[in-house]
């Protein structure tokens, strides 16, 4: 077994274990903006590792697209998110008391 194989090894497992971190958070956290937050922050580490687990696997012409797909996931899962999360305050489903500081509430009021 090569160094390589230890490496691919260990961030294939180490980002199984974001996503399934991810996964369980988005069962057990109790509010929306807190599965927001499991749901895109640890899963896309955990995806970015996993790519480049495989990437060192492959030859470099399929890494650079794999790399594509990681840039594409760290571009859209904050976006995405904040569109889940506004239109969870919309519709009442985030409870406005747990909320430390409500910046939405001003800017929908003008």
């Amino acid at each position: 077994m090569s160094v390589l194989d230890v490496i691919s090894s260990v961030l294939l497992l180490g980002g199984a274990t974001f996503c399934v971190l991810g996964a369980v958070g988005m069962l057990r956290l109790p509010d929306v903006p807190s599965r927001l937050q499991a749901a895109t922050k640890p899963q896309t580490l955990g995806l970015l590792l996993i790519l480049a687990g495989t990437a060192l696997r492959l030859p470099p012409s399929y890494a650079v697209g794999l790399a594509l797909v990681g840039l594409f996931q760290v571009l859209t899962a904050p976006v995405l998110s904040q569109f889940l999360g506004r239109a969870a305050y919309r519709t009442g489903a985030v409870e406005k008391s747990s909320l430390l500081c409500d910046d939405l509430d001003t800017r929908l009021r003008r």
